[in-house]
């Protein structure tokens, strides 16, 4: 029986706190205190012209503009630029810019706010469910649904008792 290979290469419990307590960019007084502030800090990086054809590739590609701005500001957070009620402050300036830059372009959006149907899966879950599905089948050619023959009644003598069925 060979043991499985073990990888060392990830941190060691506890690394979190040995480091020296403030030497973190989230451990230190935020750099914008203010919501117009924060604000005007991530309005000229929207507008940045190689920022924004990239970000323009991401809402074509169809990530709602909430997440996106999400992720901007957990990254702002992180970077100790403000704090996280600055930053969820911040969401729907953030939305409302990028929804203003993709009508401009004629870039069709998802803004994330829209009450979608969750019974009905997406095309990505429904491809990732087929791909497990095919390794779990080894690989095999999908067969054709097999027809179902009618059920038949068992003929014989009537139950009776508890489980019987009565005759109508």
């Amino acid at each position: 029986m060979e043991l499985p290979q073990v990888s060392h290469d990830g941190p060691v419990a506890g690394q979190s706190l040995t480091a020296e307590v403030g030497s973190r960019p989230w451990q230190q007084p935020p750099q914008f205190t203010e919501v117009d502030d924060a604000i005007n800090y991530y309005v000229p990086k929207l507008l940045d012209p190689a920022f924004a054809d990239q970000l323009l590739d991401v809402i074509e590609m169809g990530v709602p503009l909430t997440t996106i701005a999400n992720g901007m500001q957990v990254g702002g957070v992180m970077q100790g630029l403000h704090t996280i009620d600055v930053g969820i402050l911040v969401i729907p300036v953030l939305v409302e810019m990028m929804t203003l830059m993709a009508e401009q372009e004629g870039v069709k959006y998802n803004s994330g706010m829209d009450d979608t149907d969750s019974s009905i899966p997406n095309d990505s879950t429904v491809s990732l469910a087929m791909k497990k599905a095919r390794e779990k089948m080894g690989k095999e050619e999908p067969q054709p649904p097999m027809e179902e023959a009618p059920m038949e009644e068992p003929q014989g003598p009537p139950t009776t008792g508890l489980m019987g069925r009565r005759s109508m």
